[in-house]
């Protein structure tokens, strides 16, 4: 029976990519983590697995068709503003924007505070 959850163990680890001390060191990161259980943190590391593949499939899927089986930042950032799921990234990943641009910008929203 031991060998068998040691076995289970072992294969539930294989199933997973990304790396479980690394999470742990972001899960411990956190002022409110004291201890981390190993459930939870196998748990956490596949949800969080999980997530990334299903932003990677949605904005692959949605992507602009510029190069055949690319994946690019600005198809990453074109979902999150898209999508009702990923919106919440939108802070994270916000769309590219040049330097030239941004600037113009700034200058026309202060051109418009300083009218009121």
């Amino acid at each position: 029976m031991r060998h068998n959850s040691k076995h289970q163990a072992s294969e539930a680890k294989k199933a997973i990519s990304l790396p479980i001390s690394r999470v742990r060191l972001i899960m411990k990161s956190s002022p409110d983590v004291s201890s981390i259980n190993q459930d939870a943190l196998f748990l956490t590391t596949k949800a969080t697995e999980l997530f990334v593949q299903h932003l990677a499939l949605t904005s692959f899927n949605n992507r602009s068709q510029t190069e055949a089986n690319t994946l690019n930042y600005s198809d990453l950032a074109k979902t999150a503003e898209e999508s009702d799921t990923f919106h919440f990234l939108t802070d994270i990943l916000p769309k590219k924007i040049l330097a030239q641009d941004y600037l113009k910008s700034l200058e026309q929203m202060q051109d418009e505070d300083s009218d009121f």
